[in-house]
């Protein structure tokens, strides 16, 4: 993730955005600039990505292959990747970005990007302090921590994926003080549709992998295990809960290249929202402040 913010950062010398404000332009003109800096970075994020995970995890030491003009963007990905042309995982990537893009501005890389960009720092630099945002393990490791979890449940109850066995160790995971992971969320109170459409893409296209029957079975279970838990106020998984579980099905298994697939996807929606920020002549965002006096009221002290 350090090595897709730095890239989309050292991208700045490319903006449009910056070079026109620099020269002064009307305020209506803002959204053209900045539609046309979100499209090329866009553009450039499956090269960028790929690069990175040829340099990290892959013994594929050339170059990302050339993009496809007359291929979508998520068969670019995959094959730049060095996964080649596969017609399964191209059509989970499509789902995979959708996805992934953006559900509401209210998260950290869709709010960070906000209000940085409502500075009017271009949409690269808007974009990287998302990025820095998703980065962060209350975020954009969600998925990786789910399927590191599900594979150490794997390990330890075996072959035995009995109704008991399971449910045995969701009551140890809890009582130790842990979270299930990929389960809640801190805004839908039932299943997370985007967790369903991973399920029916995988009953279609993997419905005998391994972890997809433990997914399985851990939806019909752990709501009920979190339900009589009473510490949650969603006990139904989200789509953390199956991603990472598609991506191993393929041969993405390196799970530290999951939040920078995340990151390429949700760049679609924040610079959207940063577009249309633009066009509208939104503000500077400024937060609420308290001044020494507020804090005295709160905490009720006499100085």
């Amino acid at each position: 993730m350090a090595q897709l913010s730095l890239a989309v950062t050292a991208l700045e010398r490319d903006s449009l955005f910056a070079k026109a404000y620099a020269k002064g332009m009307n305020k209506r003109e803002y959204w053209e600039y900045a539609f046309e800096d979100s499209m090329d970075l866009i553009a450039k994020l499956p090269t960028i990505a790929s690069r990175i995970y040829r340099n990290v995890f892959s013994e594929r030491t050339s170059l990302p292959v050339a993009v496809e003009r007359d291929k979508d963007y998520a068969f670019n990905l995959v094959n730049q990747l060095g996964f080649g042309d596969n017609g399964d995982f191209t059509e989970l990537m499509r789902l995979y970005i959708t996805l992934h893009t953006d559900h509401e501005g209210g998260n950290v890389s869709a709010h960070t990007t906000h209000l940085v960009g409502s500075s009017l720092s271009s949409p690269m630099l808007s974009l990287a302090a998302g990025l820095n945002g998703l980065a962060g393990p209350l975020h954009g490791l969600a998925n990786q921590e789910s399927l590191n979890w599900l594979q150490e449940m794997k390990s330890a109850i075996g072959d035995d994926l009995s109704d008991q066995a399971i449910t045995g160790y969701l009551w140890s995971t809890l009582n130790s003080g842990q979270v299930l992971p990929g389960y809640g969320h801190s805004v839908l109170r039932k299943t997370d549709p985007r967790y369903l459409a991973q399920r029916e893409f995988a009953l279609r296209h993997l419905p005998n992998d391994p972890l997809f029957k433990l997914v399985s079975q851990l939806y019909r279970l752990a709501p009920e295990v979190l339900t009589q838990h009473g510490k949650t106020k969603n006990p139904y998984p989200n789509i953390d809960a199956h991603s990472g579980v598609l991506l191993q099905h393929y041969g993405l298994k390196e799970t530290r290249f999951y939040t920078v697939l995340f990151g390429v996807s949700r760049a679609m929606g924040v610079l959207a929202q940063l577009i249309i920020d633009r066009a509208l002549g939104s503000p500077i965002e400024r937060p609420k402040s308290y001044n020494t006096d507020a804090w005295i009221r709160m905490v009720g002290a006499k100085l």
